[in-house]
């Protein structure tokens, strides 16, 4: 694996001082991001965002608009808004979209009926699909949550609670519990639990229970409720003992309802992304009890990440398969952006250089092959050959927004400036010191 030093070409400095001098490029890298998605996720036509742009920035106007991407585009917005205005620079056109967002989500995703958000819409706005996989409604809090954090909006707040409530009555296991993975549009049980057709038909899985601790989460941030604080402290129980596998390292991904594993596979970019959720979701609720019994389980996600999934340039490989006992070589967008936050936040956390140099070596990928230099924002799949991107999905779509890796450069920035003020610190004390000798 490549080291930090030579991912950054610079000369000899600390690792505290290498890691600071990347902030800028990462910054550099947010405002691509968001300029890209301002630029080119606008529906002019019939408002909201487009369902889906190819690769070439070209929009397919008449593309479904699915609840998860924009969900993610409300968090993204609201997010970049707080991001800036906590660094002091201008917010107003991050919030006017995030605005956006919430209003167009408001007049055609919410199901003012039933309850909760529908699945999917034609693009003038009519339901397609109205199955409630609780993965979306948790998208939908989280992106809600930063939404009222940001305009201090009522009904947003008021909405992550609805859904948030309707999540607590209608997804949850009473007997043994967890989450389960759908129910249909009036909250009753279905059989056809799949997020998507490549998944297993599996009634809970990992993906499910991390996205709403991750959304629960947040929910706690905005709104620090005993209501909320249980489900979150639930959410991170039953994700550590059920869904951890503390034996390996791993996530098991899908399970039956009494929790037998019925995997296929590891995911090695839901093992990084995980161990970072969690040590949040930890950090956030504040329960020293939970934090001392399950941060062990934070380093060993990373672990088995750093050790297992790394491939030939350095990157994240998107995950190994039991039938066939390989590795795949996949490199998706979403899988390098929470490795550079998953490997950064564990080096922070217990200092083993291993993993600043697995940080680096993702972003040195993530510039040469993962970022579309020509025509912006980041490939769905890494191109190590840019003359040649007609085998990527698209670069805005029902699985693809500007989640991933825009919040991966506002996690990595707020870190970075931390370590930064911490080394500051550092040599103020040592001045300090110095001159009480003297």
């Amino acid at each position: 694996m490549e080291s930090l030093e030579a991912a950054i070409p610079q000369p000899q400095r600390t690792r505290q001082d290498a890691l600071v001098a990347l902030i800028p490029e990462f910054e550099q890298q947010l405002g691509d991001i968001a300029r890209w998605w301002r630029d080119y996720s606008l529906d002019e036509a019939h408002g909201g965002f487009l369902g889906e742009v190819s690769v070439y920035n070209i929009p397919r106007v008449q593309a479904d608009k699915g609840v998860v991407l924009n969900a993610r585009i409300l968090w993204f917005f609201s997010e970049l808004g707080l991001h800036y205005r906590a660094a002091g620079k201008p917010d107003a056109e991050a919030t006017a979209l995030a605005q956006r967002a919430f209003d167009y989500f408001m007049q055609y995703f919410d199901d003012a009926e039933q309850g909760g958000a529908f699945w999917s819409l034609d693009y003038r706005g009519q339901m397609r699909e109205a199955k409630k996989q609780t993965y979306a409604q948790a998208f939908c809090i989280y992106g809600f949550a930063s939404f009222y954090r940001l305009t201090g909006n009522a009904l947003a707040l008021e909405k992550a609670l609805l859904y948030f409530r309707k999540i607590e009555a209608h997804c949850v296991d009473r007997d043994l519990g967890g989450y389960v993975e759908a129910v249909a549009r009036d909250w009753s049980a279905v059989t056809d639990y799949r997020l998507s057709e490549k998944d297993l038909n599996a009634p809970k899985t990992m993906n499910n229970h991390l996205h709403v601790l991750e959304a629960y989460t947040g929910l706690y941030r905005a709104l620090p409720t005993e209501e909320v604080a249980g489900a979150l402290r639930a959410s991170i129980q039953w994700f550590c003992e059920h869904i951890v596998n503390a034996d390996n390292g791993h996530l098991r991904l899908f399970l039956d309802m009494e929790w037998r594993d019925v995997s296929g596979g590891y995911s090695y970019g839901h093992d990084i992304e995980g161990s970072w959720l969690l040590a949040e979701a930890l950090e956030v609720l504040g329960d020293h009890e939970l934090e001392q019994r399950y941060m062990p389980l934070v380093r060993a996600l990373s672990d088995s990440c750093l050790h297992e999934g790394i491939g030939d340039r350095g990157q994240v490989l998107d995950h190994y398969d039991f039938n066939t006992c390989t590795r795949t070589p996949d490199s998706e967008w979403w899988v390098q952006a929470e490795a550079l936050v998953g490997f950064l936040n564990t080096w922070e956390s217990i200092g083993n250089d291993n993993y600043a140099h697995a940080f680096g070596s993702v972003w040195k990928y993530v510039k040469s092959f993962q970022i579309d230099h020509e025509d912006g924002e980041w490939l769905y799949h890494a191109s190590l050959d840019h003359t040649d991107k007609g085998d990527q999905r698209y670069k805005l779509g029902f699985w693809k927004g500007p989640y991933h890796n825009g919040r991966a450069m506002m996690e990595v920035i707020r870190r970075l400036q931390r370590i930064r003020q911490q080394e500051a610190s550092e040599k103020v004390q040592e001045e300090t010191d110095h001159e009480t000798v003297a």
